[in-house]
C-alpha cells in the first residue's frame, strides 16, 4: 500500500510539473537557442543526479551495453524528442505544444501493437487512433483569425511523440542492474552531451546569452522538469506498464493550456477545446481497448 501511494505521488508530480514546463521553455526560448536552453538543462540535471548517487553509494552500471543503452534511451527522449519540443516552441504555443504532445500513448500503443506485438486491439482501439490524428488535423485546422500552429510545427511535434515513445518503450524493456538515480543521470547526461554537439553544429554555441529570465527557466526545468519530473516518470515505468504510465498526457495539456494562459495570454478558442477533446478522446479509446496478447 505504501509503494503504490509513492508511485501515485510519482504520477502526479509527472503530471503536474511536465505540464508547467512547457510554459518555462516558451519563456527560456525568448533569449536561448533551442540546443542551450535543452543541453543545459540536461547536463547540469544528470550531473546533479549522478553526484547525489555517487554520494550514496548507489550502484553504478558495470558493462559497456548498459552506458549504450542509457546513451540510446537518453538520446531518443532528451535529445531528440525534448530538443525538438523546445526548437517547435520557438513559433508554437506552450498550450498547443502539449496537445500535441498528449498523442504519445498512441505511438506507444502502435509500437507495441505493431513492433513488439505485445498487445491487440479490440476495434475500438483503432478507432481511437483515426480520431487522435482527426483531433490533430482540427488543432491545426484552428483559425477564427488566428493562426495557433503551421505544418512544420506540427510535423517537429510529431517526430518529438514518436522519438519520446520509442524512448519510453525502450526504457521499459531494458533490463537494468544499476539504482534508478544513477540511470537517469546518464541518461540525463548523454542527452544534454548530445545537445551540446547539436549547439556547436547549428552555431548556437556561439551566440550564447543568458538572462535573468532565461536563467530561471533553466532552473525551473532543471529542478521540477528533470529532477523531479523525469525521475518521478522513470521510477513510475518501473512500477507500472509504459502505457499506464503514459496517461500523463491526458493531464499535462490541461496544466500548460492554463498556464499559457494565465501568463502568456495564450488563446484557447472553442474548437481548439473541441480539436483537444477529440485527441483525448482518441487516447482513451486506444487506452481502454488494449488487451495483452502475451503475458
Amino acid at each position: 500500500m505504501k509503494e503504490n501511494k509513492k508511485v501515485l505521488l510519482a504520477y502526479l508530480a509527472v503530471c503536474f510539473f511536465w505540464g508547467s514546463t512547457y510554459l518555462a521553455i516558451k519563456i527560456g526560448v525568448e533569449d536561448l537557442a533551442p540546443t542551450i536552453l535543452a543541453g543545459t538543462r540536461f547536463l547540469i540535471a544528470g550531473a546533479i543526479m549522478l553526484v547525489y548517487a555517487k554520494i550514496k553509494g548507489l550502484p553504478f552500471p558495470v558493462e559497456k551495453s548498459d552506458y549504450i543503452n542509457h546513451a540510446i534511451v537518453g538520446s531518443f527522449m532528451l535529445l531528440g524528442a525534448n530538443g525538438l519540443v523546445v526548437y517547435a516552441e520557438q513559433w508554437v504555443d506552450s498550450g498547443v505544444t502539449s496537445l500535441m504532445v498528449s498523442m504519445v500513448p498512441i505511438w506507444i500503443a502502435i509500437i507495441e501493437l505493431l513492433i513488439l506485438k505485445t498487445i491487440k486491439f479490440e476495434r475500438i482501439g483503432y478507432i481511437g487512433l483515426i480520431l487522435g490524428m482527426v483531433g490533430v488535423y482540427m488543432l491545426t485546422s484552428t483559425t477564427n483569425g488566428i493562426q495557433v500552429i503551421d505544418y512544420k510545427g506540427v510535423l517537429l511535434l510529431m517526430i518529438a511523440t514518436l522519438l519520446w515513445s520509442i524512448g519510453s518503450v525502450t526504457s521499459k524493456y531494458v533490463k537494468k542492474k544499476e539504482a534508478i538515480i544513477a540511470n537517469i543521470g546518464f541518461q540525463m547526461l548523454f542527452g544534454g552531451i548530445g545537445l551540446a554537439i547539436a549547439s556547436v553544429i547549428t552555431g548556437d554555441i556561439y551566440s550564447v546569452h543568458f538572462t535573468t529570465k532565461s536563467i530561471l527557466a533553466v532552473a525551473y526545468l532543471i529542478t521540477f522538469g528533470s529532477i523531479i519530473g523525469f525521475s518521478s516518470y522513470i521510477y513510475v515505468l518501473q512500477k507500472w506498464p509504459a502505457t499506464k504510465a503514459g496517461t500523463y498526457a491526458y493531464v499535462n495539456p490541461a496544466v500548460a493550456v492554463l498556464l499559457g494562459m494565465i501568463f502568456l495570454n495564450e488563446p484557447l478558442t472553442v474548437s481548439m477545446i473541441f480539436a483537444m477533446g477529440i485527441i483525448l478522446f482518441g487516447v482513451y479509446l486506444v487506452q481502454s481497448a488494449k488487451i495483452k496478447k502475451y503475458e
